[in-house]
């Protein structure tokens, strides 16, 4: 029994290496798969409007990632408000060196409750989810689709390097303002590999494709 008792606790010492070990390793891979959220902390700001897009023509040409990238302007667009959650992507596939960073963003009724209401906000695969806990939390900001309605994911590809450094101070919690245009993103390498990019034009629309793919061109961190 004293030699079992030997092996257990040669095996516990080594659990006690391992999982320390395992913990570490999980970190790193959330880590670079963007699954860890930005710093920052709930906040809520009243009288926010609703984003303004208005009628563009032209588009832009650069390169990224060994991509000659042409963004096709659909709409110019103005976006005041409240950061609800931000996401950091990490890899080596194109869309995410286009537009590493994505901001999950509310205004209305949904920016000025955002402390009242119980608001889980979470972002992953390029997407952007809300939940409640009961429906009757959203009593104040209205239904389903008011939430719906006045927030978005949005994809923001840096018009330059300043615009860039701004868009990585921003954490969740800053009442913030961008200034740009709506893309669709048509993309080729040296390979003629096309990549398409498509973005939303509605607030109202929800699932696949409803997000906001944006070229930033002023970014300002309000408070």
């Amino acid at each position: 029994m004293e030699s079992i008792n030997k092996y257990r606790q040669k095996d516990l010492s080594f659990l006690k290496v391992l999982i320390p070990m395992i913990l570490i390793v999980v970190g790193v891979v959330l880590f670079l798969n963007g699954s860890i959220g930005g710093k920052g902390s709930r906040q809520s700001f009243p009288n926010i409007p609703e984003p303004k897009q208005t009628e563009a023509t032209g588009g832009t040409d650069f390169v990224v990632s060994g991509y000659n990238v042409h963004a096709d302007y659909l709409y110019a667009y103005e976006i005041e408000a409240l950061v609800v959650h931000t996401k950091n992507y990490y890899g080596s596939d194109f869309g995410t060196k286009l537009a590493p960073r994505d901001l999950a963003l509310a205004w209305g009724s949904v920016a000025k409750y955002n402390n009242t209401v119980d608001f889980h906000w979470d972002q992953h695969g390029r997407w952007y989810f809300w939940q409640v806990n009961t429906y009757e939390e959203l009593s104040t900001v209205g239904t389903v689709d008011d939430v719906n309605r006045q927030s978005s994911n949005n994809h923001l590809i840096a018009a330059n390097s300043s615009v860039k450094k701004t868009i990585k101070k921003i954490n969740t919690g800053d009442h913030i303002k961008l200034k740009g245009y709506l893309v669709n993103i048509t993309a080729t390498n040296s390979k003629g590999n096309p990549y398409y990019w498509n973005s939303s034009t509605s607030r109202n629309d929800t699932g696949n494709g409803a997000c906001e793919v944006m070229y930033v061109t002023e970014a300002t961190i309000l408070k």
